[in-house]
C-alpha cells in the first residue's frame, strides 16, 4: 500500500493521559479493536499513522498530548465532511457553533464517523481545538469549542462548579396547563424498564431539578414549545423530566413510548409502526441559549443560536412528519410567534 501523503483525509487522535505511556501498537490495538496489533503494527511502519512531532515506530512509547494522524481506510474518513456549522461567537480563546441535529460530537466506534470536532480543527487549523461539553447527537443548538487548553480547563471547571447557565427549548406532546413549573424528581434506571440508557424518577436516584416555561403554546393544542433550564446535569434529565411531568418530547425514541418501541428500532430499524409511534426523525430538543464567564476576562458571555428550520416549521403550524422537513402553512404565522422565538 502507498504511503498516504500528509494531506490525504485522515483521522486525528490525540493522546491523553489514560493513553500515554503505551506502546503506539498496543494503544491502537486497544482503541480499533477490530484490527490486530500486527497489522496496525504494519500501517504505522508503512506512514498510515504518523506522530505530529516525531517519527513513529510500532514501539514508539506515547506521550501525553502528543497528535496520531490516521491515513488506514475504514478508520480514516471515506466520505464527504459535512460544513462547518454556523460560527454564533468568537474570539482568540474560543467560538461558539449551531451544532445541526445529526453531527456527532466526536467520532466514535471502529469506523470512521465524523464529528463536529474534527470538522472544527480542519476549519481552525492554528488552534488548540477542543470542546468545552456535549450535546447529543439528535439535539441541536450552541456548543463552546475552545482553541486553548487553559481555556478549555477553565470552562470545564466553570460547568463542573455550575457557573454556566444554559436553556434548552424542546417541543413536547400537548399543552402545559401551567405557564411556568418547577421539577424536582431525582433519577435513576427506569423501574420496570429493559433499556439500560432508560432514566426515571426514583426514590434513590440522584437529585435533578429542571426548570420548566411554555414560550408558545401551539394552536390546536397537539404541541408546545417550552424552554428547559437543567439546574443539575443528569444523564437525559431534561427528556426525562418532560415525560415525567407527562409532555415528552416530540421524536423522543426512549422516553414518552413504551420500551418495546425503542427496542423494535434498534432491532429493525424505522419500521412503519415506529415512525407512525415516534412522529418525527429525531427528538426536537434545541440548545437555545449558553452564558459563561469568559475564561480571560471573566466577562458573562451570552450566545444563542435560532431554532432551526425543522422546528420553526411546527411552532408555525407545520405537520410533523418523519423523512422530510415539515412546512408550515403559507398562512401568516399568529401574531407575536416571532417575538417569542427571538426571545
Amino acid at each position: 500500500m502507498d504511503r498516504p501523503t500528509l494531506d490525504a483525509p485522515h483521522r486525528i487522535l490525540p493522546i491523553t493521559d489514560r493513553a500515554a505511556g503505551r506502546r503506539a501498537d498496543v494503544f491502537l490495538s486497544l482503541r480499533f479493536n477490530d484490527w490486530s496489533r500486527t497489522a496496525l503494527a504494519g500501517f504505522i511502519r508503512s506512514g498510515h499513522v504518523v506522530s505530529d512531532t516525531r517519527r513513529l515506530k510500532p514501539s514508539t512509547t506515547l506521550k501525553q498530548g502528543e497528535v496520531l494522524r490516521i491515513y488506514i481506510p475504514g478508520i480514516a474518513p471515506h466520505d464527504e465532511q459535512p460544513p462547518m456549522p454556523p460560527v454564533l461567537w468568537e474570539d482568540e480563546w474560543l467560538l461558539a457553533v449551531d451544532k445541526p441535529s445529526g453531527l456527532l460530537m466526536h467520532p466514535v466506534g471502529q469506523r470512521w464517523s465524523w464529528g463536529l470536532v474534527g470538522v472544527v480543527r480542519r476549519a481552525r487549523p492554528g488552534a488548540d481545538i477542543d470542546l468545552a461539553h456535549r450535546l447529543d447527537r439528535e439535539t441541536s443548538g450552541v456548543v463552546l469549542v475552545t482553541k486553548h487548553a487553559d481555556a478549555n480547563r477553565h470552562l470545564k471547571k466553570m460547568f463542573a462548579e455550575r457557573k454556566v447557565g444554559k436553556v434548552y427549548w424542546a417541543l413536547v406532546r400537548g399543552t402545559p396547563t401551567w405557564d411556568e413549573h418547577i421539577c424536582d424528581a431525582a433519577l435513576g434506571h427506569a423501574e420496570g424498564s429493559e433499556v439500560v440508557l432508560r432514566q426515571g424518577a426514583s426514590v434513590d436516584g440522584a437529585q435533578a431539578r429542571t426548570r420548566f416555561k411554555v414560550v408558545h403554546r401551539i394552536p390546536g393544542g397537539a404541541y408546545s414549545l417550552v424552554a428547559c433550564k437543567p439546574v443539575t446535569g443528569r444523564t437525559h434529565q431534561i427528556r426525562a423530566h418532560l415525560e415525567h411531568v407527562g409532555f415528552p418530547i416530540l421524536g423522543d425514541k426512549l422516553y414518552g413510548q413504551k420500551d418495546d418501541v425503542f427496542l423494535e428500532l434498534l432491532e429493525k430499524g424505522a419500521t412503519a409502526r415506529v415512525r407512525e409511534l415516534i412522529g418525527f426523525p429525531r427528538h426536537a430538543l434545541h440548545a437555545r441559549s449558553i452564558a459563561f464567564p469568559h475564561p480571560k476576562t471573566g466577562q458573562i458571555v451570552r450566545v444563542r443560536a435560532p431554532l432551526p428550520p425543522d422546528l420553526r416549521a411546527i411552532v408555525h403550524g407545520g405537520t410533523p412528519i418523519w423523512g422530510e422537513a415539515p412546512v408550515a402553512p403559507a398562512a401568516p404565522a399568529e401574531d407575536g410567534v416571532e417575538d417569542k422565538l427571538a426571545e
